[in-house]
């Protein structure tokens, strides 16, 4: 397969699929006229890369899962610690949005929203927080 038809497969860009080709993730045949030539795992690869970026995985998560998921001798509690580190980092950026909402919501309903100059979220944002 080209580029173009493992992009339409697998759902990522043509940018993507070579950035994870310099980075390593995939390592396609190149023809003799140095065109990419994609094979079924390649697709495979970029597939389960695709979902697992979907899920939020970093990059460098994503290299880890791929090794843990090439790798037949792998045991199942490295798979679940990274994927366990992943949702305490999405926990701690939920708890993070819930507390901004919070802050914003308190802060737009104490505006009056009128033609009166003054703004407790302007004088919020003003405020130096700690």
């Amino acid at each position: 397969m080209n580029i173009g038809e493992v992009a339409d497969k697998s759902g990522l860009p043509a940018k993507t699929i070579r950035y994870y080709e310099d980075i390593g993730l995939v390592t396609p045949n190149r023809s003799d006229n140095g065109y990419r030539q994609f094979r079924d795992s390649d697709l495979h690869k970029l597939t389960f890369l695709a979902r697992a970026r979907t899920l939020g995985f970093s990059i460098e998560d994503c290299r880890t899962l791929m090794a843990l998921y090439e790798d037949d001798s792998r045991a199942s509690a490295d798979v679940k610690s990274v994927a366990s580190q992943h949702l305490e980092r999405i926990d701690q950026k939920i708890t993070q949005l819930q507390s901004m909402r919070d802050t914003l919501s308190h802060l737009v309903a104490e505006c009056a929203g009128d033609n009166r100059p003054d703004c407790p979220i302007l004088n919020d944002l003003a405020c130096h927080h700690e």
